[in-house]
């Protein structure tokens, strides 16, 4: 049975939005995983800022992803405030167990319509597109808590550090921009294993910053 890629993101993310409209290129060579995890989580757990928490990154990041998007013909709209507080989303999502159609309804109202994630109304669409219209109550179990919180760490562990990212046999692939060199070692993995690529996947520091 071949193992499925896991692709890991959080609804904060507008680069999520734009790399969910690539993954039926992975679908080609694997089934694909849907996995909620909270971004601030994934931060905190390698010491690291969000773009957004970096005033002038965060100007540059907002319109490089509203470059990307129209270069990529996406629909597209910034929500009302960003960042936002994505945890009533990934908890419906974490519930709705990663559903495909649940997932694509979420970012097409937050990132391509620019909704509220935190609106009832939108909340309620999503776990409409999921199938279970009564899922919103599951936002608040403690279960399902855990659940997010155990995909975050589970992510952490396996060295994601970014979303969105791919996970393909132990390989990370994060963002938008790398979603073809993911497509390529589905294709080709043994390219990864040699040449410029394997020297590369072991290349020592000689300087280390001092924070």
């Amino acid at each position: 049975m071949t193992k499925p890629a896991i692709w890991y993101f959080d609804i904060i993310s507008p680069f999520a939005h734009l790399a969910l409209t690539k993954l039926d290129d992975i679908r080609a060579y694997r089934p694909v995983e849907l996995r909620p995890i909270v971004f601030g989580g994934v931060l905190k757990a390698w010491g690291q800022l969000g773009p957004a928490e970096i005033a002038p990154k965060r100007v540059h990041t907002y319109r490089l992803a509203t470059h990307l998007a129209e270069a990529m013909g996406v629909p597209f709209r910034f929500p009302p405030s960003h960042p936002f507080n994505p945890l009533a989303m990934l908890r419906l999502l974490t519930a709705l167990e990663g559903d495909e159609h649940a997932v694509a309804e979420a970012f097409r109202l937050v990132w391509a319509e620019g909704r509220d994630a935190n609106d009832p109304q939108v909340l309620g669409l999503v776990a409409i597109a999921g199938g279970q219209p009564d899922a919103v109550q599951a936002i608040g179990y403690q279960n399902v808590k855990d659940s997010l919180r155990q995909n975050t760490e589970e992510a952490v562990a396996a060295g994601i550090f970014g979303v969105p990212s791919l996970l393909i046999d132990g390989e990370i692939f994060w963002g938008v921009d790398a979603m073809a060199m993911a497509c390529d070692y589905l294709a080709a993995p043994e390219e990864f294993l040699g040449g410029e690529m394997a020297r590369v996947s072991t290349l020592p520091a000689s300087v280390q910053r001092q924070l």
